[in-house]
């Protein structure tokens, strides 16, 4: 501090020196409003009856909650296995080229051989209806969802647990968490009864016929959901876009959500573009030294956003042509989506010929999760997300600036496509009780680290119970 006064004095001495301290008083005043003078924006509207589908009306609404099995007909494994072989010849790749292009053609003629001659439709389909599942209509939306109900001793409490996935996920990447997560331990006094359901438009959920179901209107309808299963108040967890519809619920439903649990926290303000840009010049003023290599050097960085995220630009303007391809061709799916699996699991699995997918996934998980969309025919409407939420409606609601007082918990992957520090989280996530940051794991955290995952999320609801005790609040469920 007193250095700080012998600065600006030395400053204030010279007229260079009293431009170069407005300059600097200007440029800082920017991030400064931005994180603590700048007042909330109001909460946007929530239509809870909001209606997506042209079949009946709300009025002649089906309530009942149905019973679903995941079938794979052999009408359409037939057809499928057609389609991965008779194809047109892929361009081999250049030299020397690994993942560096893309997804590696002639790692992905194994991958496609393997599914349709060796992957195990009967098997796989019974792993699928491991779980009990269920479709009930979500204004106007059949929505698909698994429900795992553990059996407890007399004297544990059951808590409901809603768990979201991303893209190019699906309700397949928790499966290995599963047990984890309801198993009951003598140590305590809770267990998890959890919901896990597939987005509007993935999987066997059906789509909208008009746009418009962004993230925020995706939070409208899993809180139906919750609520039409009986759970007035409950506990979220989400990453990737389970991430942001689980941060907006806990903004528009905080009297019902219970605790929120992400493994990618989201800020989008001006203030971390700034700080990220003074950090490059000197890391210590914004991150620590043993996180500091996952936001610095900062033209690392942002090339690897660059790489990673052309997907976004296209999903965000045009899902619907990219979707002709992915709908139509198995191949096209594979190679779209298994690409992700390898960088965004970890960033130098492009240098590596089998782009480092087995490092942490089997073959028949990973198609699993392609079965979810080629089975379903959700490649499409899936990836309309992106453009139904990234556009002047969304942001206009201005829900990045609106901060979220229900406690949070988080957990950084070591790889995950972008790290936030912890200061600068509790900006948006006020009530920030706890963040784990691991030296390991990637995007898919549920599905990589299944084990770890779920230990966090327990740890996780512990402490929000233990918060909501300290601050004399219930939490009956």
């Amino acid at each position: 501090m007193f250095t700080g006064i012998i600065f600006i004095a030395f400053l204030l001495r010279s007229k260079m020196g009293r431009i170069i301290l407005a300059i600097l008083v200007a440029v800082f005043s920017v991030p400064i409003y931005f994180l603590f003078l700048r007042s909330s924006p109001p909460l946007p509207p929530v239509d809870l009856d909001e209606w997506w589908s042209t079949a009946l009306s709300k009025s002649k609404q089906d309530d009942t909650i149905k019973p679903f099995k995941v079938e794979f007909s052999e009408v359409m494994i037939k057809d499928l296995k057609e389609r991965l072989r008779d194809r047109h010849p892929l361009a081999p790749p250049l030299e020397g080229v690994a993942f560096e292009y893309g997804f590696n053609s002639k790692h992905l003629e194994g991958i496609l051989k393997y599914w349709a001659d060796e992957y195990p439709f009967s098997e796989r389909e019974k792993l699928f209806n491991k779980y009990p599942n269920y479709k009930t209509n979500i204004q106007g939306l059949n929505i698909h969802f698994i429900r795992v109900t553990p059996q407890v001793p007399k004297g544990v409490e059951l808590v409901p647990l809603l768990l979201l996935h991303g893209w190019p996920g699906s309700v397949r990447e928790f499966f290995e968490a599963i047990p984890h997560l309801t198993s009951v331990s003598k140590d305590r006094n809770f267990a998890l009864e959890l919901i896990i359901p597939s987005l509007p438009g993935y999987g066997f959920s059906s789509a909208a016929v008009r746009p418009g179901l962004g993230a925020d209107k995706m939070a409208v309808v899993f809180r139906n959901l919750m609520n039409r299963l009986g759970f007035k108040k409950y506990y979220i967890q989400g990453g990737d876009w389970g991430g942001l519809i689980t941060s907006i619920m806990a903004i528009q439903f905080p009297e019902e959500v219970l605790g929120l649990h992400t493994n990618m926290p989201f800020l989008m303000s001006p203030a971390l573009t700034f700080f990220s840009v003074l950090g490059s010049i000197y890391p210590p003023l914004v991150v620590g030294s043993k996180t500091r290599d996952r936001m610095y050097p900062l033209s690392k960085v942002y090339s690897n956003l660059l790489e990673e995220t052309g997907y976004m630009h296209i999903q965000s303007t045009k899902p619907d042509t990219v979707g002709v391809a992915l709908s139509d061709s198995p191949a096209g799916l594979a190679a779209y989506i298994l690409e992700k699996f390898s960088s965004w699991t970890r960033m130098e699995h492009r240098s590596k010929p089998d782009g480092g997918l087995n490092f942490r996934f089997t073959n028949d998980q990973l198609i699993d999760n392609l079965m979810m969309y080629w089975t379903s025919n959700s490649a499409t409407t899936s990836m309309r997300l992106y453009a139904e939420t990234f556009n002047t409606r969304y942001f206009k609601l201005n829900y990045n600036e609106i901060p979220i007082k229900v406690p949070t918990c988080m957990i950084q992957a070591k790889h995950e496509l972008a790290y936030v520090p912890t200061w600068l989280l509790k900006t948006k996530y006020v009530n920030l009780i706890n963040e784990t940051v691991l030296d390991d794991g990637g995007h898919f955290l549920a599905f990589e680290l299944p084990k770890i995952f779920s230990e966090d999320v327990l740890k996780s609801i512990e402490s929000f119970r233990e918060w909501h005790r300290n601050n004399n609040e219930k939490t009956e469920l």
